[in-house]
């Protein structure tokens, strides 16, 4: 089995998706639905997805579930929730008592340049992040390198949650840099509770002209440090499409893998994903 791990779609007709802004982004200003998704990765052997949030609304959620309900090919949602607000539990409830509740596997918040960048060591965070915990939920760390201090702080002091890194932390890869990005990892990594998503990967390169030799220094730091087993697969569809098709972003991940073993393969197409996310499959 092959799960892509991360994901999105989006209706501009049921809502704007207002970080889409400027020349460089508008490729992608058009709707992405789940039937164009299930076009795209039909070659490819993906029979599971995980779809994860784009927007900081209270509305997006509820209707990314009504979707993994009546869709079976979505295996899992990771929604939203403002982590450092007060209200953050009561809109949990809310969302696991709609239809579609099952699937609310995760929860993302937007911490990449965020304006505090040690956003993630707040305490209010802390204890939203340890309510997801209680309920068997994951919690998706979205950041750049400087925000990854944070989030060591936030896993550090929470050792039952389990938490899923995001598109490698997004690393400087178009201007080669490696540090502080790769001392971070290592200490990330450090902690079991930790996953890491081997997507996002080519927007981080140079979109124009970017090769697997850019790439694989970067993949080689986080399977030293994580470890194969603790990887998985995502696209990152239709973001990815910013800097190459899903066949390249595809490919890219076959021949990133290509040294794994069979087991480790199995892990990360599918195993870890299913694992993280408590997906059941």
């Amino acid at each position: 089995m092959k799960i892509d791990s991360h994901h999105h779609i989006w209706d501009l007709g049921v809502r704007d998706q207002d970080w889409i802004v400027g020349e460089s982004l508008a490729p992608i200003r058009r709707n992405f639905l789940m039937s164009d998704f299930k076009e795209t990765v039909k070659p490819f052997g993906i029979e599971k997805s995980v779809i994860v949030q784009t927007v900081t609304s209270y509305d997006e959620t509820p209707e990314l579930l009504a979707i993994a309900e009546t869709d079976e090919m979505v295996a899992g949602i990771v929604g939203w929730l403002d982590m450092s607000a007060d209200d953050a539990v009561l809109h949990l409830d809310h969302y696991q008592t709609l239809p579609g509740a099952p699937y609310l596997k995760g929860i993302r918040d937007i911490v990449q340049d965020h304006p505090d960048s040690n956003y993630l060591a707040r305490p209010q965070v802390d204890k939203n992040v340890k309510e997801l915990g209680k309920r068997g939920l994951a919690y998706d760390i979205l950041t750049k390198t400087p925000e990854l201090p944070g989030a060591i702080e936030l896993v550090k002091n929470n050792s039952d949650v389990q938490f899923v890194l995001d598109h490698i932390s997004k690393p400087y890869i178009s201007k080669r840099e490696f540090e502080p990005w790769r001392s971070l990892i290592k200490e990330i990594a450090k902690f079991e509770n930790v996953v890491c998503k081997v997507s996002g990967i080519v927007t981080e390169a140079d979109w124009k002209n970017w090769s697997i030799e850019d790439i694989k220094p970067y993949f080689d730091i986080i399977l030293e440090n994580f470890g194969a087993n603790r990887l998985m697969y995502g696209s990152d569809w239709p973001v990815c499409t910013l800097a190459g098709s899903y066949v390249e972003v595809f490919n890219l991940a076959e021949n990133l893998a290509q040294e794994l073993s069979p087991t480790e393969k199995e892990s990360f197409w599918s195993g870890c994903a299913n694992r993280a996310y408590r997906l059941n499959l």
